[in-house]
């Protein structure tokens, strides 16, 4: 293990090339390493915000930690998480080592957290310094599968990701690979309890978010807001059963807990897992999947969502859980617009065939057009095309009909909200939006 306290040579920086880096990594406990440059076209959507943190960055050491499989794949989700946050505690220290082993040796480096803490001051907008996994594929550590991982060709996507940046510019990094270690298997499909993976390739963020990330902050914040509302303990254990309290308190205790992670669990890519795979998929199946697939327990939705409908047809041994709040509130207009994506609901969209004109007023002015049309979602800064329907509105009165804090009807009565076109286009538009 390299100790990162002792004092550098003069010219111990200018030894440095991509080798050495990838062996100061190595040695601090990574499992993999790659570098890429700051100036890579890759990261061109992630540059501002990883120079706002750290704007001395130039090269990006990318690394991966491997996980204990089998915890990950255990239907008991006590034995997952501790996996899970072992693993993450691990990758934090390992960025600690490198930067610190760049530090003695001159080199300015610094390292976010691997998942937690964020930014907490940007929520809902994005909260991480650095997303790790375009990192990764940039700097030839692995490829995104269908199921939204990085899985990488040996240790396949069993592996928590970490980054440094560090103020040094180097000549040879790796690249990206030249193939995709998923096959499409579609195991993680079959194995999604909320449907959030198609098998087209779609994914359903918001059905992923409402369930997995339950004990987390949006999901933190609808069950806060329940408490608060509740007139007696007899009126919250309506709404909150005791095992959910209990839940509720061990993630605030121990860490947040995933409830499901079944995307990864059942993942056979990768050159050291695919083995047990190819052996015997029937025994593989048996042991793996179906655990997750026929465990009991209680997958939670929004109400008027996709999921709502997906769960009880595909797993009707698993209680259902309506959850009335959406997966979050913008706080703006611009963090309206983007966030349509993440909540847009394709299922509800079936049939429809429009195109919105949004011309919102008053503390923040923004135009935008949004089509929806075969069970697609496009959003596009102005006026563009003809519309069926457009929508004049005074930016912090949607806002506040957005967070259910004024009615509809209230704001139109008073002008504040305005429709040109057929209104039940906006009835339509909404189903498309659970929340």
């Amino acid at each position: 293990m390299i100790d990162p306290r002792h004092s550098p040579a003069p010219d111990a920086a200018a030894e440095l090339d991509a080798d050495a880096i990838r062996d100061i990594a190595l040695s601090a406990g990574a499992d993999d390493a790659g570098l890429v440059s700051l100036d890579d076209p890759a990261l061109d959507d992630q540059r501002g915000d990883i120079l706002a943190a750290f704007p001395f960055a130039r090269t990006l050491i990318s690394f991966v930690v491997r996980m204990n499989r089998e915890n990950i794949r255990s239907a008991a989700r006590s034995a997952a998480n501790l996996e899970f946050h072992h693993s993450g505690d691990d990758c934090d220290d390992i960025a600690r080592r490198i930067a610190l082993a760049l530090q003695a040796r001159g080199v300015r480096a610094a390292y976010p957290s691997m998942g937690f803490p964020m930014e907490a001051s940007r929520w809902p907008q994005k909260m991480w310094v650095i997303s790790h996994k375009p990192v990764a594929v940039a700097a030839g550590l692995g490829r995104m599968g269908i199921n939204r991982n990085v899985i990488h060709p040996k240790f396949g996507n069993f592996l928590l990701l970490g980054t440094v940046a560090a103020e040094i510019d180097l000549e040879a990094r790796a690249k990206p690979l030249d193939f995709n270690p998923c096959f499409e298997c579609k195991l993680c499909v079959a194995a999604c309890p909320t449907g959030a993976i198609a098998p087209d390739g779609h994914f359903d963020f918001g059905a992923c978010y409402t369930h997995n990330y339950r004990e987390f902050m949006g999901g933190f914040s609808d069950w806060t807001e329940t408490v608060v509302e509740a007139k007696s303990a007899r009126a919250y254990r309506a709404k909150v059963s005791d095992p959910e309290t209990v839940s509720m308190w061990q993630s605030l205790a121990f860490g947040p807990n995933y409830k499901a992670g079944y995307c990864m669990a059942v993942c056979p890519a990768g050159s050291d897992v695919i083995g047990a795979y190819q052996a015997d998929k029937k025994r593989y199946l048996r042991e793996v999947v179906d655990p997750l697939q026929k465990k009991e327990e209680t997958v939670y939705v929004s109400a008027g969502s996709d999921a709502e409908a997906y769960v009880p047809r595909r797993f009707p041994q698993k209680q259902l859980k309506r959850i009335a709040g959406a997966p979050f509130r913008p706080p703006t207009i611009e963090s309206f617009l983007s966030g349509l994506r993440l909540v847009f609901q394709r299922g509800k969209s079936t049939g429809l065939d429009a195109v919105y004109h949004f011309v919102f007023t008053g503390a923040e002015r923004r135009s935008a057009t949004i089509e929806i049309a075969n069970r697609r979602l496009r959003v596009d800064d102005g006026l563009v095309g003809a519309s069926r329907l457009t929508v004049t509105a005074d930016s912090v009165t949607w806002l506040r009909f957005l967070r259910k804090e004024t009615s509809l009807v209230w704001a139109l009565l008073r002008g504040k909200i305005r429709l040109r076109g057929d209104p039940r286009l906006l009835l339509a538009f909404a189903r498309c939006f659970p929340g």
